[in-house]
């Protein structure tokens, strides 16, 4: 087996851990079956193929949504109340996506991957600042669904997102999931 393709084996090997890693802000929350990960990326993936919007480019936002978390294969799930700093945080982050760039060697695929990261990182483009809304609405639709299914209230996924969100599409789907949430709440009383 090439040298090449044992790297690209050892990287799929790296990050299976994203299939297997809960996100923390469930876990800290004592839902029973949280969602992993990959699961959060990769519905994330599927929400960027649901928009229709001229003015991105939607092959590169499913990309970024599918690479966006890639360095938590390595540094792991870590959230605003882990008392790591955001810079210290980029910095583990960084040092995880130049590790699987030496890794997979300094491929035209290799730099597509990390400057997606960087890209979504940055948060400057069109596409990044869409991938980064739908990040947050994942979450509360994530949150919405393990309020139903767990029985708990989840607001502070909600509060920490409220009056976040700049895409017009994503904007209409938080408030179609605000209503369901209402009238989920509404049947429950």
């Amino acid at each position: 087996m090439s040298s090449q393709a044992s790297n690209i084996i050892r990287f799929l090997h790296t990050i299976e851990g994203l299939k297997r890693t809960k996100r923390t802000g469930w876990l800290d929350n004592g839902i029973k079956e949280p969602e992993s990960i990959a699961d959060h990326m990769h519905r994330m993936g599927i929400m960027a193929m649901l928009v229709d919007d001229p003015s991105l480019q939607r092959d590169r936002c499913i990309k970024m949504a599918i690479v966006h978390d890639l360095a938590e294969a390595v540094v792991g799930d870590i959230t605003p109340h882990a008392g790591i700093s955001k810079q210290d945080k980029f910095n583990m982050e960084q040092n995880a996506m130049n590790g699987f760039k030496q890794l997979l060697g300094d491929t035209t695929m290799a730099q597509e991957i990390v400057n997606l990261w960087h890209e979504y990182e940055e948060g400057k483009t069109p596409e990044a600042l869409f991938v980064k809304d739908l990040d947050k609405f994942e979450m509360i639709v994530q949150a919405l669904e393990y309020e139903k299914s767990d029985k708990k209230s989840l607001e502070s996924f909600f509060e920490s997102t409220r009056g976040k969100f700049k895409h017009p599409a994503v904007k209409a789907w938080v408030e179609a999931l605000y209503q369901e949430r209402q009238e989920s709440n509404n049947i429950k009383k």
